[in-house]
């Protein structure tokens, strides 16, 4: 009986330092890259070409008419999502593994359940925030007339569009996510394996590397899916009728095409996602163990 109140004590606190580790992973990461964020998400959902030189002028053109700091307009809604997503996705990976034995010497080829695990893991922390994601997204991609808080977009988005407006994108964020988490997951944890049985190589560069590889993977893999989701969470500001994932898909491809319409913007990503995954991953694994120490 003692053995087993302490395995529980042991379990809860595990949990606990998965979700403060989370939280904090989440926190950094998302404040780090959330101009960048803002201006993909821009380009995401209108019709302008993609560049470089466009994104650069985006953000050029924001500081001189608002000021530096409205590049990080939105992040407040960023880090009221972000804080609870990032700490569930994290538990909820490491609770899927211990439940689907990943690491169980017994499993053969884990590799595929690795992948679940992270995808379920996704799947779990997306659909328990995915109100605050959306609300996230039209404060990036709207002005100060439109919404004058985080309150006022639940407020008149409950108003227009009732309970379901809350969930606009939700199908195609959820098929978004089951590669991308999977992807990231499984593959920031065969690099890192890799690096400490080969290499011996255990430290926060390499980790922050490994992330790397693996946010450039999980972005790569999922991008269209995201761009759809973006056009449908934003319909309310761009005034286009994106209703579900098959007139969204096919506005997509009629009004931009593939290139320009379904991988607008990756190229940011491969900037953003790599600096983002690394840092949230090497900092969740930091924190942990920090906290384990403790």
């Amino acid at each position: 009986m003692a053995h087993d109140t302490q395995k529980h004590d042991s379990n809860s606190t595990n949990v606990l330092h998965s979700l403060a580790a989370g939280a904090i992973a989440g926190a950094l990461t998302k404040s780090t890259i959330a101009p960048l964020d803002r201006t993909k998400i821009n380009f995401q959902i209108s019709q302008e070409p993609y560049s470089s030189r466009a994104a650069f002028k985006f953000l050029a053109d924001t500081c001189a008419k608002d000021g530096f700091i409205w590049l990080w307009r939105g992040n407040t809604a960023t880090m009221t999502r972000i804080i609870p997503y990032a700490a569930i996705q994290f538990t909820a990976f490491e609770q899927w593994r211990k439940l689907l034995k990943v690491d169980d010497l017994n499993t053969k080829n884990n590799g595929g359940l690795k992948f679940l695990s992270g995808s379920l893991a996704g799947v779990t922390s997306q659909t328990l925030t995915y109100p605050l994601d959306l609300a996230r997204a039209i404060m990036a991609v709207s002005t100060k007339d439109d919404y004058k808080s985080l309150g006022d977009v639940f407020k008149k988005t409950f108003k227009v569009e009732g309970i379901r407006g809350f969930y606009r994108g939700y199908v195609p964020t959820i098929l978004g996510i089951i590669p991308y988490a999977g992807t990231s997951f499984f593959t920031y944890g065969t690099l890192k394996t890799f690096m400490k049985e080969k290499h011996g190589y255990e430290n926060t560069v390499v980790n922050v590397a490994c992330g790397a590889v693996a946010g450039m993977a999980g972005q790569s893999s999922s991008y269209p899916l995201d761009i759809i989701r973006r056009k449908m969470q934003t319909s309310m500001i761009t005034g286009i009728n994106y209703t579900n994932l098959r007139t969204t898909f096919m506005i997509i491809y009629r009004t931009e095409g593939i290139r320009q319409g379904f991988y607008k913007g990756l190229s940011m990503n491969w900037i953003k996602g790599p600096i983002a995954t690394g840092i949230s991953f090497a900092t969740y694994d930091f924190v942990r163990k920090t906290l384990k120490n403790i």
